[in-house]
């Protein structure tokens, strides 16, 4: 009970946007970042800001702490799907992951996101080593565990168990 307790308090710690034990890392200066530059000068501190001013916001934070990751730096290409591109640096048990945060109406919501997957899931935790810019798209950069799979995923009970938990499949896999 003490336990849920605490992830309770972890979680809306995480919604609220505070520090708490084990998230001082990158994620959390992204977002003390975005929520400083963004908010300074704003009327209200309510202000929704566009993903625009939010990618300039950490473009300033990513020149300011050198957190530019050369492509070098990615590894062999392994995978892609509509929300990151995946890479596994030789000679390491982990992937690097671009993500550019489609998925997200803000960057904020992409780095709560991270938060919460690394609350719920410790032994897949992303960790945010930078950033990189192809063209136009701004991407964070994360890496993550390797996980060597032991079986097949049957995805019709994947489906089945998140039907039966509320769950909606719009299409495909989403």
């Amino acid at each position: 009970m003490k336990e849920l307790i605490i992830f309770k308090h972890e979680l809306q710690n995480i919604i609220n946007r505070n520090e708490f034990k084990g998230q001082s890392n990158l994620i959390k200066a992204a977002q003390a970042y975005l929520k400083a530059n963004l908010s300074a000068g704003s009327e209200t501190e309510d202000k929704q800001f566009t993903r625009t001013e939010e990618e300039r916001a950490l473009t300033l934070f990513a020149n300011e702490n050198n957190l530019w990751i050369d492509e070098t730096c990615f590894g062999a290409y392994i995978t892609e799907g509509a929300e990151q591109k995946v890479y596994f640096p030789e000679n390491t048990d982990y992937v690097v992951k671009l993500a550019d945060a489609i998925f997200y109406i803000h960057w904020q919501d992409y780095f709560n996101n991270l938060l919460l997957h690394n609350a719920l899931f410790d032994n897949t935790r992303y960790e945010l080593i930078g950033f990189y810019r192809d063209s136009e798209t701004l991407f964070a950069v994360v890496k993550q565990p390797f996980v060597i799979t032991t079986a097949i995923t049957n995805l019709e009970n994947v489906k089945q168990f998140l039907l039966a938990n509320g769950f909606e499949s719009k299409k495909n896999n989403d």
